[in-house]
């Protein structure tokens, strides 16, 4: 894939010989008005910057929604979840004789308004801020997106560069809409009060207020002049067949003259907060400070610009769940550190499979192991059964069981954490926990999870759940069930037995039951599910239709995991079918090409996309574990983990900006599907980027 002149990273993608930070500068995605296509282009390239807690802003570099969950504030609130507070801001420069406009919008019938594009000389993602850089005439102005870390506290930056003094009208449009419920065209009832400069909205009388205001040293009035807008357009939920248009209200606008040199910040957030105290500059030359201390605590060299953006990137999966009051209680009680990780934006919540297997590269080759430690044991605390969370529902205090490898990721999570980090003291704190998950897949748990004992193979399965992590589900159809004696599963199985084998010695325990299980389990293995006919492996055995020959990327596990439970002699054979049959320039294929239910493309409504959520669509986050088997199967070659990794390297040009989709189709132009920035994506391309760039300096 060739990237558009459109967008570029202005830094080296590659290493330089420095042996320390020293003053780097962040990474910075620079997007250029395109000759042609300037509008698509515009709307399809998206920002996103997130607080820590769980909320976010986010919108198009158009300055234009074209998603329900577009805002520019949509923190997350107890018993709500991220909440879209406020759903836009109208900027225009007030001339003598005439307003223009800056934000963008589209409504039903075609009609598309992006006056943004004809003022915009550059806009930029230096580090985790978007900036805009407009020429309105002789006026040169700067906007800036600040969401102050651990706060619900929003800033809009506007920085007079040159020019005559510029007045700015600024009109916000506040909401109150759980960010996965779909718009109305009939807003909810908004009680404004103004308390000085600033204006305090309450929509719902169970949740905070909104507060919005100006800092700066000009005149700031709020001028309560109501507007209500024409119905809108949010043209990618209409692509995907959700309800599409939403009619917003305005209590007013705030007005100001900037003059050249000055900054102004317009402010939302939730209450009170010291950081209304400071000038806007301070509070942006803060945020960058932080972002740059990321990369310091992370051992970034100058010049290492995907270690860099990656490492960025990685900053905003990880949350303090703050939005769920028994997780604070218990944190509090226990001293303990509260840790979570937001799978994808816009709209997962925290799953337990996707945090297992994100934590190392989120956290571990971040320099954030108190935050790793801190993540494994707030899901040590919502164990059940022998079951880690499969998610945590939006807005809800309490976890989803329905998973049958989550448990399994959570051993792989603890023996990365242990081999970053030596810190036995965690494992033994663990240990009790990681008993009862063997002993409950021994005994076997709810939804069919258990050990079948005529083999020693771990067997999962229930009518109406979909238990693995090829979990689409439409209605009661479970697309791809799986049930049976499923192929990564076994082979985390057999993974979790050997390092429970391993650390017995350590905490003093006895590991004969985990040698007994884990030569059983892989014995059972190599003979149940090696498949002669296609020189792989089966993807279950004992299913609902028998063996299934499937030839999907599951298979993999069973060589990449630090305990490869397949017999070394098949290993060639096996990755030779993957690398033919799945492997495209940003992920793995779910499915053959070859399959009768094989989907070239996701798109359509919600029935048609996840009929192709695994049925061939390709996820970036198998890249990892397919470098990991390419590196034990070529004496750690780094030639081919190069090349497959330099699709996501330019992915970060695109789409989520300075971040890696969930998915995307799987035949070329290979277009990015699903969430615009997924934490195990990210993850996986930061973890072995690092292992690669590590091996290739050694040589």
């Amino acid at each position: 894939m060739k990237a558009p002149a459109a967008a570029r990273i202005t830094e080296e993608l590659h290493d330089a010989p420095v042996p320390s930070l020293a003053g780097a500068e962040l990474p910075v995605i620079e997007w250029q008005r395109p000759k042609q296509g300037a509008a698509a282009d515009a709307l399809s390239e998206e920002w996103l910057v997130t607080n820590g807690l769980g909320g976010y802003a986010s919108g198009t570099v158009a300055m234009c929604n074209t998603r329900k969950y577009h805002g520019l504030f949509v923190p997350s609130l107890a018993g709500f979840g991220r909440t879209v507070m406020l759903s836009r801001l109208e900027d225009s420069l007030v001339l003598p004789d005439r307003e223009l406009p800056l934000t963008g919008d589209e409504h039903p019938g075609g009609e598309l308004n992006l006056p943004a594009l004809e003022f915009i000389e550059r806009f930029t993602f230096r580090g985790l801020i978007p900036e805009w850089e407009l020429s309105i005439g002789s006026v040169k102005l700067k906007k800036s997106i600040v969401f102050v870390h651990n706060e619900s506290t929003l800033f809009v930056v506007y920085t007079h560069h040159g020019g005559p003094s510029a007045r700015l009208r600024l009109r916000p449009y506040p909401t109150f809409r759980p960010h996965d419920v779909s718009p109305s065209d009939d807003p909810a009832h908004q009680s404004v009060q103004l308390l000085g400069d600033s204006i305090v909205v309450s929509v719902h009388d169970k949740a905070a207020p909104l507060r919005l205001e100006v800092h700066g040293t000009c005149e700031r009035p709020f001028h309560a002049v109501q507007q209500r807008t024409r119905k809108l357009l949010y043209r990618v939920e209409q692509a995907r067949g959700y309800p599409a248009t939403e009619v917003l209200v305005s209590p007013g606008y705030f007005e100001c003259v900037l003059e050249p040199g000055q900054s102004l910040a317009f402010c939302a957030s939730l209450g009170s907060s010291e950081m209304h105290q400071h000038k806007p500059d301070e509070v942006l030359a803060w945020e960058l400070e932080r972002e740059r201390k990321l990369l310091d605590r992370a051992g970034i060299k100058p010049g290492a610009t995907v270690e860099a953006r990656l490492t960025l990137a990685a900053d905003q999966f990880i949350i303090a769940p703050k939005h769920r009051p028994p997780d604070s209680a218990w944190s509090h009680a226990t001293g303990q550190d509260l840790r979570s990780v937001i799978a994808g934006y816009h709209w997962f919540t925290d799953w337990g499979r996707d945090t297992m297997i994100s934590l190392e590269g989120l956290t571990l080759c971040t320099g954030r192991t108190r935050e790793a430690a801190a993540i494994l044991r707030t899901f040590q605390h919502h164990v059940r059964d022998g079951l880690v969370p499969n998610y945590f529902p939006e807005g809800d205090k309490n976890g989803v069981y329905h998973t049958a490898d989550a448990s399994l990721w959570f051993f792989h999570a603890v023996s990365k954490y242990l081999r970053h980090t030596g810190d036995t003291q965690l494992l033994k704190d663990l240990w009790p926990t990681l008993q009862q998950i063997v002993t409950k897949h021994l005994e076997g748990t709810y939804f069919g999870i258990g050990v079948d004992p005529t083999d020693g193979l771990l067997k999962q399965g229930q009518g109406g759940y979909q238990l693995t992590w090829m979990d689409a589900k439409v209605d009661d159809w479970v697309v791809t069930p799986r049930r049976g004696k499923a192929v990564e599963i076994n082979a985390l199985w057999f993974n979790a037995l050997k390092l429970m084998e391993g650390w017995a010695p350590t905490v003093g325990a006895d590991p004969a039951l985990y040698t007994l299980h884990a030569r059983r389990e892989h014995e059972a293995f190599n003979a149940r599910f090696w498949n002669e006919r296609e020189g792989c492996l089966f993807d279950v055995v004992d299913g609902e239709r028998g063996d299934d020959a499937s030839i999907r990327p599951n298979q993999l596990f069973a060589i990449s995991l630090t305990h490869p439970v397949l017999a070394q002699e098949r290993w060639n054979a096996v990755m030779g079918v993957v690398r033919r049959e799945l492997l495209t320039p940003v992920g793995l294929r779910t499915l053959s090409p070859k399959a009768p239910d094989f989907k070239a493309t996701y798109d359509g409504d919600l029935r048609a996309r996840d009929a192709a959520y695994h049925q061939g669509t390709v996820w970036p986050w198998l890249l990892g574990h397919y470098v990991d088997a390419v590196l034990k199967t070529s004496n750690n070659d780094t030639g081919e983990a190069m090349e497959v990794l330099s699709g996501l390297v330019e992915h970060l040009q695109h789409t989520g900006l300075g971040s890696i989709s969930e998915i995307f189709d799987a035949v070329p132009p290979y277009q990015a599907r699903g969430c615009i920035a997924q934490a195990w994506s990210v993850a996986e391309t930061l973890r072995v980027w690092r292992e690669v760039a590590a091996l290739g300096t050694r040589r």
